[in-house]
């Protein structure tokens, strides 16, 4: 499957389980609300790569470097786009911006719900 088919897979099933459990900013009408740091390291386990991070108005915004590119699956909670720097960051500074609870439960959601996936 190609990185474009697994991106494009993968953003479905995080809009399927990204709730309260994910984080506790998520909201029916921004579901990707608050959940960067937690979806960094869950793209990072499932895909590859690097982490990287911008600072925005609310603090450091957490997204991915896959094969060179910058993937932010978490992009739809800005009202506009954010103008990314693309400073690299670490599994621990993304961890810094959720907890175990909220990374196992996105993590196992995740990796279930691919296998549910044909």
């Amino acid at each position: 499957m190609s990185l474009v088919n697994q991106r494009e897979q993968l953003l479905g099933v995080l809009f399927q389980v990204w709730s309260r459990n994910s984080s506790s900013k998520w909201t029916p009408e921004n579901p990707a609300n608050g959940q960067c740091g937690v979806t960094a390291l869950v793209v990072q386990d499932v895909l590859g790569g690097d982490i990287l991070k911008t600072k925005t108005p609310d603090g450091w915004h957490f997204y991915n470097r896959i094969y060179d590119r910058r993937h932010d699956f978490t992009e739809s909670q800005f009202a506009k786009p954010i103008e990314y720097v693309d400073i690299v960051s670490s599994r621990e500074e993304a961890f810094s911006d959720t907890n175990a609870d909220q990374y196992d439960y996105l993590r196992q959601s995740v990796f279930n719900q691919f296998r549910e996936t044909p």
